[in-house]
């Protein structure tokens, strides 16, 4: 996530963790290079591997009490393993199968990429088409930059949108065309020359695509991937999800118990973070990457569209201390294992409840998928790691469940540089409370109202009004809380008035978040 604090950002996991360890797809060579092919891997142990996933599961369960999950490994085109562990609710009793059906939050930039690739197959679309050649409303701050930017720069990251930009629009309730024509206020790093996964950007270049096709981009999903696999318990509507009979609902940790989550409705950037499935549909699909494009002897997406999305197409991560350089391709993480051995991956992750990761390693003809009902905390990460291990080493190598655990405990932390501060114990007083009041514009964000509620001021934000009170603090600053996907509990924003202004902490990650009356 380049120089971008890791702190409340949290939606849709990617590629953040990569940069740690190899075996999400870092290399100590350069990328592109070509390597020497990789010893086959004995039969024995690719068989004791599987053999050992239902007890690295337990262990994993155990340790964490994450509520539910389901795994599946393809192995030369075959599903070998799928099996469901746990619950799709905490004290339902309901268990978890193959056929459980989970959100995929980030995974779904993997499988669109899928979706991207067979429209270039068939010529609908090239990787290189400019986003505006069937979006041509769609605009960033800089002109030469929305016209020039390409379907590949927004699936690689490349395009110099802010790291997750859009998301705290999606948080307070505005849809996808209003978020997409709000990217045009933000501020762009060089384009094509810095990587902050932005699910929006992606979702952008997915909508152009579904676009050039003539449908939208959930019917298209089906239409050139979902169906021609039999994928049939897989969607990119959530309104689908949430029919399902056999789903799993999202949980977090309160008080050190697990309860069920708010829940994510994500149709706004559903082609980053809306896809739903089960570990039996998917490894339809990882069978399908696995085969290059092939599925059951016929061909589904074109070969070197696919190829070139699971190639590294940018940096995700700098080499330093002592981990490898990291790199993207078109919705993967991509690069080699810690064995020297070509790998693809991604991760996904909702605060309200979900973590997935797959891992891919097409010389050893196995793939892995792991599913969780539970919000980030390494758990499907860990799995597929120490799988991989297995394979590609006989053993473990490293204590992979302590590495993650410490990686993503940053992703649950509340957010606010007065986070554990205590308030002042002289505070200057604040002014009368209608020096505050009115309605302030702001072109990103949109306006919001500063209400006197007897005696009390409260705050107005967002297209479905969220009423957050407000709290003095030292003179004209006052807080407020929120909790929601982006929001950790206990996170606290400052409130700064100033003059015909107020500058709201939490929405100024990018510069953008003052208001003007």
């Amino acid at each position: 996530m380049g120089s971008t604090p890791l702190q409340g950002r949290r939606r849709f996991l990617g590629a953040t963790l990569c940069g740690a360890f190899a075996v999400c797809g870092g290399s100590n060579s350069n990328a592109g290079e070509s390597q020497p092919a990789p010893v086959p891997v004995p039969e024995k142990q690719i068989n004791d591997a599987i053999g050992q996933i239902d007890k690295l599961a337990a262990e994993l369960m155990s340790s964490t009490g994450v509520p539910g999950m389901a795994v599946a490994v393809v192995r030369n085109g075959q599903t070998v393993y799928a099996k469901g562990f746990g619950t799709r609710l905490v004290g339902s009793g309901q268990p978890v199968d193959a056929d459980t059906v989970f959100q995929l939050a980030s995974v779904s930039k993997s499988v669109g990429s899928s979706v991207v690739a067979h429209q270039v197959g068939i010529g609908s679309v090239a990787w290189n088409t400019p986003v505006r050649a069937h979006l041509p409303w769609f605009a960033l701050s800089d002109p030469e930059v929305s016209q020039t930017i390409e379907i590949a720069d927004l699936y690689s990251h490349r395009s110099g949108l802010p790291d997750h930009a859009g998301d705290r629009l999606e948080d307070m309730g505005y849809g996808k065309r209003e978020i997409l024509e709000r990217l045009r206020f933000l501020p762009l790093h060089p384009f094509r020359n810095s990587y902050f996964d932005t699910n929006f950007g992606v979702t952008a270049a997915a909508v152009s695509v579904a676009a050039a096709a003539g449908i939208d981009w959930a019917t298209l999903s089906e239409q050139v991937i979902y169906q021609p696999l039999g994928m049939s318990s897989t969607s990119s509507r959530y309104a689908d999800f949430a029919a399902r009979s056999n789903r799993a609902l999202g949980h977090v940790k309160v008080n050190g118990k697990w309860v069920q989550g708010l829940g994510t409705t994500p149709d706004a950037q559903s082609p980053a973070g809306g896809v739903s499935s089960s570990v039996n549909d998917m490894a339809k699909w990882l069978a399908m990457m696995l085969g290059k494009g092939v599925f059951n002897g016929r061909r589904i997406v074109d070969e070197k569209a696919l190829a070139a999305a699971t190639s590294a197409q940018v940096q995700s991560v700098p080499e330093g201390d002592g981990h490898p350089a990291s790199f993207y391709g078109y919705g993967f993480n991509v690069g080699t294992t810690a064995a020297g051995r070509p790998s693809f991956s991604h991760s996904g992750a909702f605060g309200a409840g979900a973590a997935t990761n797959f891992l891919v390693v097409p010389s050893t003809g196995v793939a892995i998928i792991a599913l969780t009902n539970g919000y980030p905390i390494g758990v499907p990460e860990t799995l597929t790691a120490q799988f991989f291990d297995l394979v590609q080493f006989g053993s473990i190598q490293r204590d992979w469940a302590k590495l993650y655990a410490n990686a993503f405990a940053s992703l649950s932390k509340p957010e606010g540089s007065l986070v554990g501060v205590a308030p002042p114990a002289s505070p200057l007083p604040a002014r009368a409370l209608s020096t505050y009041t009115g309605t302030c514009r702001n072109d990103y964000y949109g306006p919001i109202q500063v209400i006197d509620r007897g005696g009390s001021l409260v705050l107005s934000i967002g297209p479905r009004p969220m009423m957050l009170p407000l709290t003095h603090w030292d003179g004209d600053v006052f807080t407020f809380t929120l909790v929601n996907e982006n929001a950790s509990p206990g996170t606290i924003s400052k409130a700064l008035f100033l003059s015909n202004r107020v500058t709201l902490e939490y929405y100024d990650e990018d510069g953008v978040g003052t208001f003007i009356r």
